[in-house]
């Protein structure tokens, strides 16, 4: 698939994964700002709306994969779930993660771990939900960190993806291309003095399937009741599938 050629430091030879660890390892003071300045602080709502989709099912059991610096680990405690596990790849986007943990006072219901999204280290149909925001565009091997979600998964139990998408209507579209190019880029390169990080991050976004193309990977790995729910004229969509009862 093209996402798997898109990697954040084109010279070296390391893996995809390798490379994801250390440019969140270098932006991870930053990534909390940048967010806000990129998406002009909408990711937030996004968010929001995933925490919506899942308050009906009262989940007690949460996995938040490539959890990053926890935004929507903190917003999932809105559930009154009893255990929220957020992992990442990442130690420094865990370390503020933590921080934020601990400062919104959640450390009995939030935990923060070191974890691989193609290997998570919790028993099969452990979970309730599993939500992902901005993270499965990263994934080395997409197929296999899917099949392992669906694993970890309760039978019937709810996956959320948040990620992001490409506006379909051609004005639109136009403007983000040359948003996500050009402007994100520079704004990162400024902010954090790795640009390559912040084109990584716009080349991967432009080149990750959305819409029924995403669809239809979750339904080759298994989930089914699958739907895409686009945010914000398109730029972002919001997934939600089940894993089979039987």
């Amino acid at each position: 698939m093209a996402n798997k050629q898109v990697v954040p430091y084109q010279n070296k030879k390391s893996s995809k994964k390798t490379q994801v660890r250390q440019m969140f390892d270098g932006i991870s003071p930053q990534y909390d700002l940048m967010n806000r300045i990129i998406s002009g602080g909408i990711d937030l709502k996004w968010r929001k709306n995933v925490v919506a989709l899942l308050l009906p099912k009262k989940p007690k059991k949460i996995l938040d994969v490539a959890t990053g610096t926890a935004d929507l680990a903190v917003a999932l405690a809105q559930t009154q779930a009893t255990e929220i596990v957020g992992i990442d790849i990442s130690d420094g986007m865990l370390d503020i993660g933590k921080k934020k943990v601990k400062k919104s006072q959640l450390q009995k219901s939030i935990k923060m771990e070191i974890g691989d999204s193609e290997n998570i280290d919790y028993p099969t149909d452990y979970f309730d939900a599993v939500t992902v925001a901005f993270g499965v565009r990263n994934f080395e091997n997409l197929d296999k960190g899917l099949l392992e979600i669906l694993r970890v998964l309760r039978p019937g139990g709810d996956l959320i993806i948040l990620e992001t998408a490409v506006p379909q209507k051609f004005l639109l579209r136009q403007f983000y291309r040359f948003y996500t190019n050009f402007i994100m880029p520079l704004v990162g390169w400024i902010f954090s003095k790795d640009k390559s990080a912040y084109q990584y991050l716009s080349d991967s976004a432009n080149a990750f399937p959305f819409g029924e193309a995403f669809n239809n990977i979750l339904a080759k790995n298994g989930f089914i009741a699958i739907e895409d729910i686009p945010q914000t004229l398109g730029v972002a969509s919001i997934y939600r599938a089940q894993k089979p009862t039987q």
